[in-house]
């Protein structure tokens, strides 16, 4: 929340009119000070959650559904790439790209015991993504 002097300076108040209208003409994204994208942009980098049925590709075991989560969204980082200066005639990297991706910041190991013909159990394993955040791409 920010308090009402922040409200009043010029900069801010150019933000908060100005925004929403270059959205509508332009299509320009949003962003918050801090560089990221606002937190009711629809669009950030977020986790959804869906569901997934889990079989086994060959033994006949019950199917389970699971609900899983992915991280999806924009990130309001400017990817870019810059030439890179060589005193060698041969230049193995020429440029230094710098992006960013929205990725799992957080996950947990879960587990789900499928029930097989001939009363075995196999066991399935998967990440269980918690949160989501915009980093650099590797």
């Amino acid at each position: 929340m920010r308090n009402s002097a922040a409200l009043s300076q010029p900069g801010i108040l150019f933000l908060l009119v100005t925004c929403p209208l270059l959205t509508i003409l332009h299509g320009v994204t949003c962003r918050a000070e801090s560089g990221h994208l606002g937190e009711n942009d629809p669009d950030r980098c977020m986790r959804h959650h869906f569901v997934e049925t889990i079989t086994h590709p060959i033994y006949k075991c019950n199917s389970k559904m699971v609900l899983l989560a992915r991280c999806e969204g924009h990130c309001s980082h400017t990817s870019r790439s810059d030439p890179l200066i060589s005193f060698s005639s041969v230049l193995k990297q020429p440029f230094k790209s710098t992006c960013f991706c929205c990725r799992p910041h957080t996950s947990k190991l879960k587990a789900v015991r499928l029930r097989c013909s001939g009363g075995t159990r196999i066991t399935a394993t998967y990440r269980y993504i918690l949160a989501c955040s915009c980093e650099e791409c590797s």
